[in-house]
């Protein structure tokens, strides 16, 4: 691949072009003063068959999915589920050893050498000594049609940081860097990869409450989560890899919706776990304190059974699955694992 295409990938490879000497790639069509959005339909991701093989290991097999443009899209899936390898297929860092990849309708390094995609990867470095506002400049140096230099900073929260030097800010500031790096261009598509990692409560919702603007204007959102919460209250799509197949595609309801699962919960002083397990339709159990919560695959036979037994339990409720049991159902995996 090129090295403008890697450059306006990854934020350390970014640096490197900025002191190069090559010519910046041109849109294929300008609307506005910049890359012309995609059209209504378009697919921002097409895999057609997609598989990707390291010598005998399959990271990827035949995956098919379609993402529109406009979605926020969560990725899921256990550590070597595939799910880094699909990203990087689509970003034109890795080539397909089977089946067909389009973004924004084009080929991937096509996309990214016009300037219509941006990525906030794990793997980006940031350099010593550089302030936050001469990183965001570089970065704008690589587009044709950047985002002016203020908006990039006040999207992405930097806007009272933009003269601090990098090895001064913390993990959660280092994370809204790599964020501006990645919107500096102002792409239809952006990629995400554990965005909100090292960040707080309260920097996670700020962080997300930028993207939604971000995003409103119709631009397409890819994000790979360890937070399964995240993905449950942010995405409008889901999908689920594991051993480089796709095993779920839908909205977070729907795949919640497909576990049979549920969940009972009530409050008994001195529950006895054994007597639990033996409720009607009940295959586990969880006991903190004087909260029971017990995994049932028939609540109704499990609340019946409960009353009619004459247990002393109190404040009940069933609630469907989280997402975090639908992904351990799905894929046997931890949910840290995600």
């Amino acid at each position: 691949m090129g090295v403008h295409a890697t450059a306006t990938t990854e934020a350390n490879l970014m640096l490197d072009a900025a002191i190069s000497s090559h010519a910046p790639a041109q849109p294929a069509a300008i609307d506005g003063g910049r890359a012309a959005a995609p059209p209504r339909g378009l697919e921002a991701v097409a895999f057609e068959a997609v598989g990707k093989s390291f010598g005998a290991t399959l990271a990827l097999h035949d995956v098919n999915l379609a993402i529109p443009a406009g979605q926020t899209v969560a990725l899921l899936g256990r550590n070597g589920a595939g799910k880094s390898t699909a990203i990087n297929v689509m970003l034109g860092l890795l080539t397909a050893s089977s089946g067909s990849v389009r973004t924004l309708g084009l080929d991937p390094r096509a996309a990214i050498a016009a300037g219509r995609v941006g990525s906030m990867l794990q793997s980006a470095g940031l350099p010593a000594g550089a302030a936050v506002g001469e990183l965001v400049e570089l970065a704008r140096a690589l587009y044709p049609h950047p985002l002016g230099r203020d908006d990039v900073l006040e999207r992405a929260g930097l806007a009272s940081l933009a003269r601090r030097r990098v090895e001064t800010l913390s993990g959660g500031e280092l994370q809204r860097v790599r964020f501006a790096l990645a919107i500096a261009g102002d792409p239809d598509l952006i990629f995400l990869d554990e965005p909100t990692v090292a960040m707080d409560v309260e920097s996670r919702r700020a962080f997300w409450d930028d993207m939604r603007r971000f995003a409103a204007g119709g631009r397409t959102v890819l994000f790979a989560t360890h937070y399964l919460d995240e993905a449950d209250q942010v995405a409008d799509r889901i999908l689920v890899l594991e051993r480089g197949r796709l095993v779920a595609d839908g909205s977070s309801a729907s795949i919640k919706a497909a576990v049979a699962e549920r969940r009972v919960r009530f409050t008994l002083p001195g529950a006895d776990r054994v007597a639990m397990a033996a409720v009607d339709g009940v295959i586990g159990v969880e006991i903190h304190g004087d909260a029971v919560a017990l995994s049932s695959r028939d609540a109704d036979a499990t609340v019946r059974a409960l009353a009619g037994a004459g247990v002393p339990f109190r404040d009940i409720e069933v609630a469907g699955p989280s997402l975090e049991r639908a992904f351990l159902a799905l894929t046997g995996a931890s949910p840290d694992a995600a």
